[in-house]
């Protein structure tokens, strides 16, 4: 029996709105977080490295430790296969540019949902409020407006 309401409380949590949203979003993130990566390793950072004379950022590395065979190495996983140790400061490069961009993103929809919040909070604002209060006829005073009596002169009141 234990077993059965462990099962139920799991299913409960796991079918919560919060829940699905969370995860919902975290694809989501991750999906946008691959578009944008493709965006700088296969669109800005090759004109950035035309400008700078060719460079491949991809390949910008220091190599710490040689390998066997002995290097320079022409590339980094030519370093990688010799078992150099290296420190791939063009790969560090290209993922915070990747940050850079997700961050900027990210403000951007913030600011912008923080804009409609107040917007709409406005709107609601500017809406009249509905009348909680009424005027008894025969003493002129504020009552409930769900009052079928006056509490003041005991009148009966009209819908």
């Amino acid at each position: 029996m234990a077993h059965n309401k462990w099962l139920k409380d799991f299913r409960d949590f796991a079918v919560k709105g919060n829940v699905i949203d969370l995860a919902i979003a975290v694809v989501m993130g991750g999906a946008f977080g691959a578009i944008v990566k493709s965006i700088v390793d296969d669109i800005i950072m090759p004109p950035i490295g035309l400008l700078l004379g060719g460079v491949d950022f991809a390949n910008l590395f220091a190599v710490i430790k040689q390998g066997d065979p002995v290097g320079p190495y022409a590339s980094l996983s030519a370093a990688q296969e010799a078992a150099a140790v290296t420190i791939n400061y063009g790969l560090f490069l290209s993922a915070l540019v990747t940050f850079l961009i997700i961050a900027f993103v990210m403000f951007l929809l913030v600011k912008s949902i923080a804009k409609m919040q107040a917007l709409v909070k406005k709107e609601e604002a500017a809406l009249p409020a509905e009348p909680t209060t009424k005027q008894c006829p025969f003493c002129c005073t504020d009552i409930p407006i769900k009052a079928s009596r006056c509490p003041h002169c005991t009148s009966k009141l009209e819908e």
